[in-house]
C-alpha cells in the first residue's frame, strides 16, 4: 500500500483567521483531488498564522478558532487534515496541532518544548505540552511534534515509545543564513535515534522582520533525505511512503519506508539572502496594502542593492527612485543613479535639495551663530531629503524602503529622521561586506547595478571629498569586529586577541554600538538575514552604565 502525504507550503497573513481557514480548506481539496494525497501537513499556528505575538492574548481568540476549527470539520471530507493553532483548555494556552478526518477531530498534540531565544517568546503565552499524540491513519501510527520538540530527543522518542511509526513536524522555522544545514544536521540525528522517517513541514512567507523560506524536506529512518521542496515557493508537495505487511519485517528493519522523491537543488548564500529580502519586502509591502515603494536613489551601492531588490519584490511599475542631489553631489553619483533607475525601468525623478538646505539655514542662522560647522550642516541634508521621501510618501500612498545596512546601523552611522526614515529597510541585517556579494550576485541574473557602483569608494557625499572610511574602518575590519561582537557576544578583549585588532579600534566601534541602542529602537523594521538580527534578537537598554573596559 502506498501512503501519501502533502506537506502545505503555504503563506498565512497573521491575525486574518477566517482567510486563513479558506486556504486550509482549498489546499486539502487541491491536495486530495490533484495529489491523490491521504494526508495533508500544515505549519505551526496555521490558522492565526505566524507569529501572532500578543494577538494570543485578546479575549476573542477561543472563539474564532473553534469557528474555525468548525468550518474545516464540515467542508473537508476523506483526507486527514494535520493543522496548527493556539487551543485554550481548562485556562491554560497551548500550541497545538489538530488531526481532523471527515467530521472529527480525532487527535490533539500540545507542543512540548517551548523556545524562549532569539526571536522566539512562546513561554509568554503558552503551556507546555506533556503527552505525545500517535493517531491510526491508514493503518499507518503517525506522530505528531511541532517545530522546537525536533531540536530535543524527549519528544520524538516519547512518540515512538507510543507506537509512532511516522513523525510529523509543523514548523514556522524562520530563516537565517545557513539554518537550512543546521535543520538537515537535526533531522538526521532524530531519525536516526528513533530509527523513524520524518516529514518536516515548514512555512513559507514573510510577517514583518522574519522571513520563512519553506524548504519542506522528508528523511528516512536512517536519517537520509529522500524529499526536498524548493526554498521560496509556496505550493504542495508530496512524499510516499511503502506500507508493508507486517511479514515483510523479516527482512526489513521497518514496515514504512520512504520513497525517494524530488530534491530541489540547494541555493548558495547569496542566493538565499538574496531571496529573503524580496520575500520580506513583497509580504511587508503586499500584507500593509501599500501602492508602492518610494526610495532615495544615491548613486550608491546601498541604494542600488535596495532598488532591484524592490524591482524583483513588486515590479518596476510600483516603484519610484528619487534622486535629491545637494552640492556635494558627484556627476559620478547622478550618472550612475540615472543609469540604475533605467535599467531596471523605474519611475525615476531628480530633486535637487539645495535650496530647501538654504532655507533651513537661513531660518536658523540666529542659532547657529557663533557656532562651527560641524556633522548639524551634513544632518540638515539628510533630513531635507527624508521629509522630501516622506511627502511623496502621504501624498501618492508609497511606502519609503530605508537603504541603511547593518554596519551602518551598528555604529549609528545614520541620521535619524534623515536617511534613516521609512517604513521598511531590507539591508538592516546586512553587513556592508554582504552588500558588494549580493550587488554580484543580483548582477549575476541580469545587469542592473553598474560596475562602477560596485568599485568605487563608499562615501555619504556630505563633504568634499567625503569617504566612509574618514570616519570609520575600513568595512573588511569593521564587519569582522561587528560580527564577533553582536552575533557572537565576545568581549572586547575577546576580540583583539583572536583577531589581532588594533585595541583603539576594538574599542571605538564596540563603543559606538552601545551608545546607538537609541538610534535603532527608532529604525524601520527589517528583513532578518543573521542569527541575531537588530530587532526581535538582540534587545539592550538604552539607557545603562556598562564600560566595556570593566
Amino acid at each position: 500500500m502506498t501512503f501519501r502525504v502533502a506537506m502545505a507550503q503555504l503563506d498565512m497573513l497573521v491575525g486574518d483567521i477566517k482567510g486563513n481557514t479558506q486556504k486550509v480548506i482549498d489546499a486539502a481539496e487541491r491536495a486530495k483531488q490533484e495529489h491523490q494525497a491521504r494526508v495533508i501537513v500544515f505549519p505551526e499556528l496555521t490558522l492565526t498564522g505566524y507569529p501572532p505575538e500578543d494577538l494570543l492574548l485578546r479575549a476573542s481568540l477561543e472563539q474564532r478558532i473553534e469557528q474555525a476549527l468548525e468550518r474545516i470539520l464540515a467542508k473537508v471530507h476523506d483526507i486527514y487534515v494535520v493543522v496548527g493553532y493556539p487551543r485554550r483548555i481548562n485556562g491554560e494556552l497551548f500550541n497545538s496541532a489538530g488531526v481532523i478526518y471527515n467530521g472529527c477531530l480525532i487527535g490533539e498534540y500540545a507542543k512540548q518544548k517551548l523556545p524562549n531565544y532569539q526571536v522566539f517568546d512562546d513561554k509568554r503565552y503558552f503551556t507546555e505540552g506533556r503527552d505525545p499524540l500517535v493517531v491510526d491513519m491508514d493503518g499507518v501510527k503517525v506522530g505528531l511534534s511541532i517545530c522546537e520538540d525536533i531540536w530535543h530527543p524527549e519528544p520524538i522518542a516519547l512518540s515512538k515509545q507510543a507506537g509512532a511509526e511516522l513523525i510529523l513536524n509543523l514548523n514556522a522555522s524562520p530563516f537565517h543564513i545557513e539554518k537550512m544545514g543546521e535543520r538537515e544536521l537535526l533531522l538526521h540525528k532524530r531519525a536516526v535515534e528513533t530509527q523513524l522517517p520524518i516529514v518536516y513541514v515548514n512555512y513559507m512567507g514573510a510577517q514583518d522582520e522574519l522571513v520563512y523560506e519553506g524548504g519542506s524536506f522528508v528523511v528516512n529512518g536512517r536519517g537520509q533525505k529522500v524529499m526536498q521542496a524548493p526554498w521560496y515557493e509556496h505550493g504542495l508537495f508530496t512524499v510516499d511512503f511503502i506500507v508493508h505487511d507486517e511479514t515483510a519485517l523479516d527482512t526489513l528493519t521497518s514496515r514504512l519506508q520512504a520513497c525517494e522523491g524530488s530534491i530541489s537543488p540547494a541555493l548558495s548564500m547569496e542566493a538565499s539572502v538574496y531571496q529573503a529580502m524580496v520575500l520580506g519586502l513583497r509580504d511587508y509591502i503586499e500584507k500593509n496594502r501599500f501602492k508602492g515603494i518610494v526610495l532615495g536613489l544615491s548613486g550608491g551601492i546601498d541604494s542600488a542593492l535596495t532598488l532591484a531588490v524592490a524591482v524583483d519584490a513588486i515590479g518596476a511599475e510600483r516603484v519610484q527612485a528619487v534622486m535629491m542631489p545637494y552640492t556635494y553631489t558627484s556627476s559620478m553619483s547622478l550618472e550612475d543613479a540615472e543609469e540604475e533607475a533605467n535599467l531596471l525601468n523605474v519611475e525615476y525623478s531628480v530633486l535637487p535639495i539645495e535650496s530647501m538646505v538654504n532655507a533651513f539655514t537661513k531660518i536658523l542662522s540666529s542659532e547657529f551663530e557663533g557656532y562651527p560647522k560641524d556633522t548639524t550642516e551634513e544632518n540638515l541634508q539628510a533630513r531635507t531629503r527624508g521629509v522630501t521621501l516622506m511627502a511623496i510618501s502621504n501624498k501618492k500612498g508609497y511606502m519609503v524602503v530605508t537603504t541603511g545596512n547593518k554596519s551602518e546601523m551598528a555604529v549609528g552611522y545614520a541620521t535619524l529622521y534623515g536617511d534613516m526614515v521609512g517604513g521598511y529597510s531590507v539591508l538592516k541585517d546586512v553587513f556592508k561586506t554582504l552588500v558588494f556579494k549580493l550587488c554580484r550576485y543580483r548582477n549575476t541574473l541580469g545587469y542592473v547595478i553598474p560596475e562602477r557602483v560596485i568599485t568605487r569608494p563608499p562615501s555619504a557625499e556630505l563633504a568634499p571629498d567625503q569617504k566612509d572610511e574618514d570616519s570609520l574602518p575600513s568595512y573588511d575590519i569593521l564587519d569582522q569586529i561587528l560580527q564577533m561582537y553582536i552575533e557572537q557576544d565576545m568581549s572586547a578583549d575577546a576580540i583583539i586577541e583572536c583577531k589581532q585588532f588594533d585595541r583603539e579600534t576594538v574599542y571605538r566601534v564596540l563603543r559606538l554600538v552601545d551608545i546607538n541602542e537609541y538610534k535603532r529602537r527608532q529604525a524601520p523594521t527589517g528583513v532578518r538575514i543573521t542569527a541575531r538580527g537588530f530587532g526581535r534578537d538582540r534587545r539592550y537598554p538604552m539607557t545603562n552604565g556598562w564600560h566595556i573596559g570593566d
